[in-house]
């Protein structure tokens, strides 16, 4: 533990999971066992192959048992995690490279599953989405699992976590992160590793505990019981702050706790202008577990039902079944409010399936999203038909990715038509016929926006991929990400375009990308006319506390003078400075 005279530390990582957390640093030391590196004998060969069977079977059996305790405790979705591993035990491409590695280059187990690891790993480097990058880090916690076993360690240890402690940690399995988190002692996480879809981010946003991923070495400057403040929203820690510095954090978990406090009180009250003008605030969501937070912090609806996690670490694309079985627990516990349920946003590189795909360049400019669904038809028909049938339990509303053009929403409709002709004639039960719009989110789709909507029931701007296709640069790559300008002004011109060719056709526009939830575009968003907005939960209070103290009639004011700038730091630099100017104290 540091002395009293210990200097502040300061370090940066990505805000995963907003809130700001207090207290002491509580280092779990996870390192992954030194592996032996051994030639074997002809002999050795078999007995060797024996016990890495054994240690898959005792594997497998430890990862039901833990899926069991998290099922019971934390529910269906994060226990899928899991059962995702325990099918990459049985995983060819790990098990049978591991056994050749043994026979031919006679190694031992242990050398030969990290040899196996690395080379899987490889194959995630140049997936382009962050959700599915991030899932490197299964194939580490498995063959860590395996290699402990083989060694005979202590693989799934519990640890005694004192109250209110800052849980530091290179990585996190998904096990650890969700049973610390539902231990109710947990102030806060810091990664050395991940990002906003990893699974210490996806559990804490769940159970609302502060987080910040991706934070470089941090586990290794941070020392056991080190006073820590870090804020899950901006991704700062301070390491040993100074009392002036734990008295602005201070304040602002006070803050964080009275907008708590807020969303219970004013969690039924409309997000009403001061001067009358209506907005809708709808939650984004991607587990079934995270819909009581959406609901206790005011969410209208889901504006935003991502569907990707059920392709989740599988050699196989997911039923009709399952899809089914997944949309009809979301929509019964949302109890007849809307959902919008994107369908499948992947692309050619990030589907299971034994068919090899050629590499793609550029994969986020290529076979993706509704490019991929109407390339695949089977694939795109079982999720359309679950959806159908999954209507007759709650308010759907379901929503195309990445249309560029009339062609394809047309295509798309006419895959649901088919599907709803199909299960009528076969008698299966579904519901009324429901909204069907798409996400705006393409330069070509903007410019068409006023054709889009004739068709259209409603549309959803996608704001992260808008931005980097309006302004031709990758957000994750670091030597560009800092040309991303969401009040650039050929954005705010394509979103006035959207809008106005949504209020033209009568058709309601929604945001559900990450410019909805960001307090400093509240005025902004409400000035260019959208019917709603769709967040996380934790955005939804100060969104709303916003726009219920402000008039439409001066936001209109304010983003007609600041569309009178032409660069977008001007643009930022007047509307940061009138959002402070208006709203210092807009969160309680």
């Amino acid at each position: 533990m540091s002395s009293p005279g210990t200097p502040t530390l300061n370090l940066k990582g990505i805000g995963a999971s907003p809130g700001v957390g207090v207290g002491h640093a509580f280092i779990l030391d996870r390192k992954r066992v030194r592996t032996p590196k051994l030639r074997l004998a002809e002999a050795e060969v078999e007995p060797e192959r024996m016990r890495m069977r054994t240690a898959l079977e005792l594997s497998d059996r430890q990862l039901a048992e833990l899926k069991d305790q998290i099922t019971r405790s934390e529910g269906h979705d994060h226990a899928l995690i899991l059962e995702a591993h325990r099918l990459m035990l049985h995983d060819p491409m790990l098990v049978d490279e591991v056994d050749k590695l043994i026979v031919e280059d006679r190694i031992n187990a242990e050398w030969a599953v990290r040899r196996v690891a690395r080379k899987l790993k490889h194959l995630f480097d140049n997936i382009p989405d962050e959700y599915f990058r991030e899932r490197r880090s299964d194939v580490d916690y498995v063959a860590d699992r395996v290699v402990r076993n083989l060694m005979g360690q202590v693989v799934d240890e519990e640890v005694e976590i004192p109250a209110e402690a800052i849980v530091v940690a290179h990585d996190l399995a998904p096990s650890d992160a969700a049973m610390m988190a539902r231990s109710g002692r947990v102030a806060g996480f810091i990664t050395d590793l991940g990002g906003q879809t990893s699974h210490t981010a996806i559990v804490a946003r769940a159970r609302e505990t502060p987080a910040v991923v991706g934070a470089g070495k941090a586990s290794e400057q941070i020392s056991p019981g080190d006073l820590v403040a870090l804020d899950g929203s901006s991704g700062v820690i301070l390491v040993n702050p100074t009392p002036d510095q734990l008295a602005l954090f201070r304040e602002a978990q006070r803050v964080q706790q009275a907008s708590e406090q807020l969303a219970l009180r004013t969690k039924d009250l409309p997000a009403t202008s001061a001067d009358g003008y209506r907005i809708r605030l709808n939650g984004n969501m991607e587990f079934l577990e995270e819909i009581p937070s959406l609901l206790a912090h005011g969410a209208e609806g889901i504006g935003l039902y991502r569907t990707e996690f059920m392709f989740l670490d599988r050699k196989t694309v997911p039923s009709e079944e399952e899809h089914y079985r997944a949309y009809k627990q979301v929509l019964e516990a949302m109890g007849g409010r809307p959902v919008t349920i994107r369908t499948l946003d992947l692309g050619g590189d990030k589907v299971p399936t034994k068919v090899k795909h050629e590499k793609e360049p550029n994969p986020a400019m290529g076979l993706r999203a509704i490019r991929y669904c109407l390339a695949h038809r089977e694939l795109f028909r079982a999720q359309l038909r679950a959806l159908l049938r999954a209507s007759a339990h709650g308010n759907l509303r379901l929503m195309f990715p990445l249309i560029s053009g009339m062609s394809e929403l047309r295509e798309a409709r006419a895959e649901l038509e088919h599907c709803r002709t199909e299960l009528s004639r076969a008698g299966v039960p579904m519901g009324k016929r429901f909204s069907v719009g798409i996400m705006v989110e393409t330069p070509s789709a903007a410019l068409i926006a006023d054709r889009l909507a004739q068709e259209a029931d409603f549309f959803s701007i996608g704001t992260n991929d808008l931005i980097q296709y309006t302004l031709a640069i990758d957000r994750q790559n670091r030597d560009v990400a800092y040309l991303y300008k969401p009040l650039h002004l050929s954005v705010l011109r394509s979103i006035q375009n959207i809008v106005g060719a949504a209020k033209s056709a009568n058709i309601p526009v929604s945001m559900c990308g990450e410019m909805a939830g960001d307090p400093i575009y509240s005025l902004v968003l409400l000035a260019l006319g959208f019917d709603e907005l769709s967040m996380t939960s934790g955005q939804i209070p100060v969104v709303k506390n916003i726009l219920r103290s402000a008039s439409r009639a001066d936001a209109v004011a304010l983003l007609n003078s600041a569309m009178e700038l032409t660069t977008a730091e001007e643009i930022e630099r007047y509307i940061r400075t009138e959002m402070e100017r208006r709203f210092i104290s807009a969160e309680p």
